[in-house]
């Protein structure tokens, strides 16, 4: 072959591969590599095969999981007083008397999964600007207010006699109990939470009378050691869960911004900086899920769903934290570490372990969700370098995305936990679409991820095969 032919050959073949490099993958990609198989294998290579779609998800293709979503539980989560006796509906509240109570649904309108759930729909809204979201969030909240004093009644006439097995107060299974009368984080805690970013947003109705009984009960009356640490009696005294990190901490950071008051921020960092100094482990960079102020050895068993909450209560804190706040700087290190810590033990498949550094653990999806919105959300707000983590959650959440099934169903996740001192404990706690934890984080994860692939993740492309959270260079 003559020289200059040789040299026009090698000229067309740079710049057919400049042009495949530079191809935008489609909006609904196969879980394959994101060029042809036949290009993959004329350059010598083998096509790899993902078990998930590999390139970034679409703005499209992630509302449409976040809509199926909202459709599964707005069918199965109906708004609506009922008389238990004869199952009828109950639309005049005035006249409700002690027969009166919630309709059945799949899951509960209150409770701590259901306050991330209401700010999950919350967030959905803003940023797809579908109201259906919004509305999901709004009329239940409208309903609360316009049932709570049924219950109210209810609660003032239960008998004070404990009942049934472990000697249970009949009252503390009266519905709206958690939020009238709360005796835990648990009971008010994540709701409160969403009920303020209702309220700052302008939908909902008049939720004060609730958010002043949630936090006077966590400024005042939860359980704390000696230094203020938010603590529980259970299943020893003197026990910190991971999980109170986020229990008590959104909804003292939203208080704050609320109503200005620095007392709010400043217990909130002090949370935050008070449970990191006993129980995040430096050298992983990753939480233990239970400490106890009697125990010398703490056994360090990273849950991962645990580790998400730790991760979202610093997201939520940073996010409406004043810039000038003397803490600040210390909360965002310790998300910074926590966020590198996850980085490294993240799985091939896009899921985290349910025992984050155990990959004989199975992958989990609720955990997974959380660190998808608390991550994209650091990087929207620019805590974390889109080129570095962009495409990590753009992983995390193309795994997520495969859990929604088409009924709107989120599966793999793990059911409600406890603290315990084994690794089978946690090893083998079942998983279940009506686990209600997987919900809100995934509605929270789905409406971050819509903004980052509008915004900082927009030029996300496939560069050598690989996601890249950048454009090429110029000169490439």
């Amino acid at each position: 072959m003559k020289l200059p032919k040789l040299f026009a050959t090698l000229l067309a073949a740079m710049a057919l591969a400049s042009g495949l490099r530079a191809q935008t993958p489609a909006a609904t990609p196969a879980p394959s590599d994101a060029l042809p198989a036949s290009v993959i294998m004329s350059a010598g290579r083998t096509p790899p095969k993902y078990p998930m779609p590999y390139p970034p998800a679409s703005v499209e293709d992630i509302t449409a999981v976040l809509v199926r979503i909202h459709g599964y539980l707005d069918g199965v989560t109906p708004a609506r007083l009922i008389d238990r006796q004869t199952n009828q509906d109950i639309t005049d509240y005035a006249k409700a008397g002690p027969n009166a109570t919630l309709a059945k649904s799949d899951f509960q309108l209150l409770g701590y999964e259901w306050g991330v759930t209401y700010a999950g729909m919350l967030l959905a809204g803003q940023v797809t600007g579908d109201a259906r979201f919004t509305d999901y969030t709004a009329s239940r909240f409208k309903f609360i207010t316009a049932v709570a004093p049924v219950f109210r009644s209810q609660l003032a006439a239960a008998p004070a006699e404990p009942v049934g097995p472990g000697g249970v107060p009949r009252s503390r299974f009266l519905p709206l109990r958690g939020l009238l009368a709360p005796r835990a984080l648990d009971d008010c805690g994540a709701v409160c939470a969403a009920m303020i970013k209702a309220t700052r947003a302008g939908v909902g109705g008049d939720l004060w009378p609730f958010i002043e009984t949630s936090m006077d009960f966590i400024s005042t009356k939860q359980f704390r050691l000696a230094d203020g640490t938010l603590a529980r009696n259970r299943p020893l005294a003197n026990t910190l869960w991971l999980d109170d990190m986020f229990m008590g901490v959104p909804a003292l950071a939203q208080m704050g911004k609320l109503t200005g008051e620095r007392r709010y921020y400043d217990d909130a960092v002090r949370q935050v900086l008070q449970f990191s100094s006993r129980m995040f482990v430096k050298e992983k960079g990753l939480y233990m899920h239970g400490w106890n102020q009697d125990m010398t050895d703490h056994p360090a068993f990273h849950w991962a769903r645990a580790n998400g909450w730790a991760l979202m209560a610093a997201a939520e804190l940073l996010d409406v934290l004043p810039e000038d706040h003397p803490g600040r700087a210390a909360v965002l290190d310790l998300y910074r570490a926590q966020v590198r810590g996850l980085a490294a033990c993240q799985s091939g498949e896009g899921l985290w372990h349910q025992l984050l550094d155990r990959p004989d653990t199975y992958l989990e999806t609720s955990a997974t969700a959380i660190y998808v919105y608390s991550i994209a959300r650091g990087i929207n707000r620019g805590w974390l370098d889109p080129v570095t983590y962009g495409p990590m959650v753009s992983l995390a959440w193309n795994a997520v995305a495969q859990k929604v099934n088409a009924q709107g169903q989120v599966e793999g996740v793990c059911v409600g936990t406890g603290m315990g001192f084994d690794p089978a404990f946690y090893s083998y706690r079942p998983t279940s679409p009506l686990a209600a934890h997987g919900y809100g984080p995934v509605l929270l994860a789905g409406a971050e991820m819509i903004t980052l692939r509008k915004g900082k993740g927009s030029d996300a492309v496939i560069n050598d095969s690989a996601v890249q959270f950048a454009k090429a260079p110029s000169n490439f």
